[in-house]
């Protein structure tokens, strides 16, 4: 696969949002919501380049935003750490002058208002104002998990306002595809609805209703 038509699919996953990836690939792939967006108008998709870092140390992040490629996102098993930043915001603002995709970080972050400001997509479990050292190590580009996902190197990770979810890089034809499908299919409800349908027929839902007695 070539580079363009990569970033092709990775627009169109960014575009559909993650509930309709999520829903596409059988709700796998779920990263836990308290990894949230700091600008909840953040969209994201990329690759993964992982770290696996050391609570309350960053330099194994670092080097993984010098290293990582244009259009991936570096995506940190930090241990849910929350008594000091992971990043701030000259790391954010680095990782986009390099133009990584966005920064998943499971732990803190800190600058959340110049960051929002940069309009780069960063996801953490939320905001310390402490500092982390840096003189421990860590690995990049081994599996990590985070928010209770298993995220291999090259997956495919997107972001929105809804969170997080991971295709593996081995699925993005097949999720792409259904996922496209989904989308249109809802474009066509949308349009009945529009036209005075309600989800009640649309769903096929009366039956159900009678059952449980709301009719």
């Amino acid at each position: 696969m070539t580079a363009t038509t990569l970033a092709r699919k990775l627009e169109i996953l960014k575009r559909i949002g993650t509930a309709t990836v999520h829903e596409a690939q059988g709700q796998r792939g779920y990263v836990d919501r308290k990894i949230v967006p700091l600008d909840l108008r953040s969209r994201m998709a990329g690759t993964a380049y992982t770290v696996d870092g050391r609570a309350g140390d960053n330099l194994a992040i670092h080097y993984a935003i010098s290293q990582a490629a244009p259009g991936d996102v570096v995506v940190v098993d930090y241990k849910g750490y929350m008594r000091a930043a992971a990043i701030g915001d000259l790391m954010a603002f680095g990782a986009k002058a390099r133009g990584l995709a966005g920064i998943v970080i499971d732990g803190a972050t800190r600058d959340a208002a110049q960051i929002v400001e940069l309009g780069f997509p960063v996801f953490s479990r939320g905001l310390c104002i402490t500092g982390p050292t840096k003189a421990q190590g860590g690995q990049v580009g081994v599996p990590v998990t985070v928010g209770g996902c298993v995220i291999h190197p090259g997956d495919i990770v997107v972001g929105d306002s809804d969170g997080l979810v991971v295709v593996p890089a081995a699925e993005l034809d097949a999720t792409l595809r259904v996922a496209e499908e989904r989308d249109t299919r809802e474009a066509g409800v949308r349009d009945k609805l529009a036209k005075g349908a309600t989800t009640v027929d649309l769903m096929k839902l009366a039956d159900k209703l009678r059952e449980v007695g709301l009719t």
